[in-house]
């Protein structure tokens, strides 16, 4: 990873925090896009500790607002000659449905619009730089996820684990297209599950009841450092330099969901997500 640049979102906590040090430490240089400013400026401080002389960089955005997407994809291209590995790790759980600025569910803007958008923005950037990588984080929940096009933004029957499953399953969905749809540029496309990880996922209290049985879960959970394994690997191992379009867990190939098979579900749900994104095809 000397000299190669790693854009990451969701890297100022949990697994993608790990990650990025990680990787900060086998000489990547690391451009973080983070929403709290003050984890922001420590987990920078930690990086340039880490490898003092890279200069690791920030931004910042509400990756759940499309305008926010856009405008940070634009700042990173504009700023960064070259992107050899970006990783989509931005995500939560909405306990009580929310809508953004923009009328789409919460979970389905965060944890599946803001990769779409981001690949979309920073594209060109790794195209250019290829050999390049794209790493999605998705999880097992992917399983409980029931697909339904005629309702995307989960109006009827919300529940914030069915809603974070469906972001997941669509998270293995956009990867598989993604990959078809960058075959022979040099930039491979992978998804992968962390495994159930002790972090601040879903510690917000907006459902005590749902986030308390979370919080007694992760003390049987792994660690962040044993979760981001995977992530590294995919980012950084010539293991995978060649493979794309799959799905990983404990840095080995799996199966998903016969749902996160269906290509032509994968097919629809990108012309779907460009047009709610205002995105050419």
């Amino acid at each position: 990873m000397q000299g190669k640049v790693v854009v990451i979102t969701g890297g100022t906590s949990g697994i993608g925090q790990v990650a990025a040090e990680q990787l900060a430490g086998m000489g990547a240089r690391i451009v973080l896009v983070a929403r709290d400013k003050a984890r922001g400026e420590a987990t920078l401080a930690r990086l340039r500790g880490i490898a003092p002389g890279q200069s690791h960089s920030i931004h910042y955005a509400d990756l759940s607002r499309l305008r926010e997407m856009k405008r940070v994809a634009g700042e990173i291209s504009a700023a960064e000659p070259r992107i050899d590995v970006l990783m989509n790790n931005a995500g939560a759980i909405f306990y009580e449905r929310r809508l953004t600025e923009d009328g789409l569910e919460m979970t389905f803007a965060l944890n599946h619009m803001s990769y779409f958008v981001l690949a979309h923005g920073l594209r060109d950037r790794l195209v250019a730089s290829a050999p390049a990588r794209i790493v999605n984080t998705s999880s097992r929940a992917h399983v409980r996820g029931q697909l339904d096009f005629a309702d995307l933004q989960s109006s009827h029957g919300y529940a914030g684990f069915k809603a974070y499953g469906l972001s997941k399953l669509l998270n293995i969905l956009f990867t598989r297209e993604l990959a078809r749809r960058l075959a022979g540029t040099g930039v491979t496309a992978n998804s992968l599950h962390p495994g159930f990880v002790a972090t601040r996922f879903g510690d917000d209290g907006s459902a005590p009841v749902s986030s308390g049985i979370l919080r007694v879960l992760k003390v049987f959970a792994m660690t962040p450092e044993k979760g981001a394994q995977t992530m590294v690997y995919l980012a950084s191992s010539s293991d995978v330099a060649q493979t794309t379009g799959e799905y990983f867990y404990n840095s080995k190939p799996a199966r998903p969901s016969p749902a996160a098979q269906d290509d032509d579900a994968a097919k629809r749900l990108w012309e779907v997500s460009a047009t709610l994104a205002g995105l050419a095809d």
